[in-house]
């Protein structure tokens, strides 16, 4: 009787175990949660959403991409690409590993560094669990297909609008 007894509290302890697991939240989700907060606070948006440069976002874009860039003396126009997992568009070829490295350091997965205008050196100092979060997030985001203008040699002429960055002397 005692051992029917002792599995039978075993088991309701396995199922109540089981129901709280459940019902809280998991740990890709508390990630997700954690990258939206971090994209929030770092001003993603303000850059990477359609729009955003002009006082306008367009919240069905969001960090879909900007077709207003940045002209950088000697360097060129740059645009801010699309974050959102969309294949063609977007970072949807891109691992979470990728993303990670690109946001630390401003190297893409094809070796190019990204424009000056990326903070990645300040992003360079998140937490390995924070850079995680962020990129999860961006991974997890709605796909929205957008191809942003193309960035433009400092000999080039942009086919977009663009901000001027302008070196003081």
């Amino acid at each position: 009787m005692r051992t029917i007894l002792t599995a039978g509290a075993a088991a309701t302890s396995l199922l109540l175990g089981a129901a709280l697991v459940t019902t809280s939240p998991t740990a890709a989700e508390e990630a997700v949660k954690r990258g939206e907060y971090l994209a929030a606070i770092m001003d993603c948006g303000g850059c990477h959403t359609t729009g955003a440069l002009l006082g306008k976002p367009d919240p069905q874009r969001y960090l879909g991409g900007s077709e207003v860039g940045f002209q950088v003396p000697g360097l060129g126009t740059f645009y801010p690409p699309n974050l959102t997992p969309e294949p063609e568009t977007g970072l949807g070829n891109w691992s979470e590993a990728d993303v990670v490295k690109a946001v630390r350091t401003g190297v893409r997965p094809d070796g190019r560094v990204l424009a000056p205008v990326m903070p990645y050196h300040s992003y360079g100092k998140l937490t390995d669990a924070d850079a995680q979060a962020l990129a999860t997030y961006l991974r997890n985001l709605r796909p929205v297909r957008h191809k942003v203008p193309d960035l433009a040699g400092p000999s080039e002429k942009p086919t977009a609008p663009y901000l001027g960055v302008m070196i003081p002397g």
